[in-house]
């Protein structure tokens, strides 16, 4: 080979590697990606069980029921819409009725109750994600001062 050759070859291979590897950046982080929905959003745009997805919104009042060990059920909403979560732990300090929360998790295979296994509670509009908090005012079910 001469060495013009062997120059191409070794271009090649190395944009081969290149393109594998950003192929492979790419796989691992379309596998970890959560799409956020609101709860009057999956009304509108079913979600596949199994689909890792975050659900936020607010507790809707009254819908806090412990039971035995660290399972907790409530319900989410933004005043459109309203779905049956259901948690296996410790729940933030923050966590109460009336508030905003965000919840990461799948729906069950019955594809109706939410299966969370991370539940994160904002107290105010200041740490509430600025979607949440704009929409939630949009749609008219909370008041709250603007956001950053």
């Amino acid at each position: 080979m001469k060495r013009k050759q062997k120059r191409l070859v070794v271009i090649g291979v190395g944009v081969g590697v290149v393109a594998a590897a950003v192929l492979l950046v790419m796989f691992a982080l379309s596998r970890s990606v959560s799409y956020f929905y609101m709860p009057s959003d999956l009304a509108t745009t079913p979600v596949a069980p199994g689909t890792r997805i975050r659900l936020g919104g607010l507790v809707e009042e009254g819908s806090v029921r412990r039971s035995e060990g660290r399972n907790v059920a409530f319900a989410v909403t933004d005043g459109g819409g309203t779905v049956e979560v259901r948690y296996q732990g410790i729940l933030p300090d923050l966590f109460r009725e009336g508030q905003g929360v965000v919840t990461e998790g799948r729906f069950g295979p019955d594809d109706s109750v939410f299966l969370a296994d991370s539940v994160l509670a904002k107290h105010d509009e200041n740490y509430m994600p600025k979607e949440v908090a704009d929409r939630l005012k949009h749609d008219g079910v909370w008041e709250g001062e603007e956001t950053q």
